[in-house]
This record gives C-alpha cells, sequence and structure tokens, in this order.
C-alpha cells in the first residue's frame, strides 16, 4: 500500500526548521517502524510547464508494507509524539490518499 501526503505549512513557519525537523525526526521515526518499507518527504518547487507556485508545499510518500502493523505502529508513543510535533507545522490539515497500482 502507497500512501501519498500533500500538505502545507502555517504560513508563518521557519520552513529550514521544519526541513532540519523532517530529516533529523521525522524521516527517521517514520522508517524506523517495522510496517514501514519505504518513506520520502519532497518539497515541490512549482508546476510543470509554467511559473506557478504548486498547490501544496510538501509531497510525503509511505511505502506500507503490512497495513494492520502500521496501525498498530503508529498508535505507539514515538509515533504519537512525532504525529504531534508534524501537526504544530501544519496550515490545515493534510490529505492522506491510499493508493493502489493499475497494473
Amino acid at each position: 500500500m502507497r500512501v501519498v501526503v500533500l500538505f502545507n505549512l502555517k504560513p508563518d513557519t521557519d520552513v529550514a526548521a521544519y526541513e532540519d525537523w523532517a530529516r533529523t525526526r521525522d524521516i527517521p521515526g517514520v522508517r524506523a517502524l517495522p510496517s514501514i518499507d519505504d518513506f520520502q518527504i519532497y518539497r515541490t518547487t512549482g508546476l510543470l510547464g509554467g511559473s506557478a507556485p504548486a498547490p501544496y508545499q510538501y509531497v510525503e510518500i509511505i511505502d506500507i508494507a503490512d497495513m494492520e502493523g502500521f496501525t498498530t505502529d503508529v498508535a505507539g508513543a514515538s509515533s504519537q509524539a512525532i504525529a504531534r510535533e508534524f501537526k504544530a507545522f501544519l496550515g490545515a490539515e493534510p490529505f492522506f490518499m491510499l493508493t493502489e497500482p493499475l497494473a
């Protein structure tokens, strides 16, 4: 299962502070979960073929090996702490989209 997460930071957020937190706390914390195959965070840089900004500043890709295990993993104390820290950076609720391949 792949989960795609789209989100924006609060307007007054220190982007460098968020990205440092993401590199040192969020990425290693999520990747350490037994149910995770991979976890990446991408900063958007614009829209293809234009100069307009993307509607979301960041995209997360979470590759989940075991959804039942993931549910258990994210209920743990360390995952809950990371989730609270993440929410403190957000301007609005992120979109967590479940996906599946077509072929």
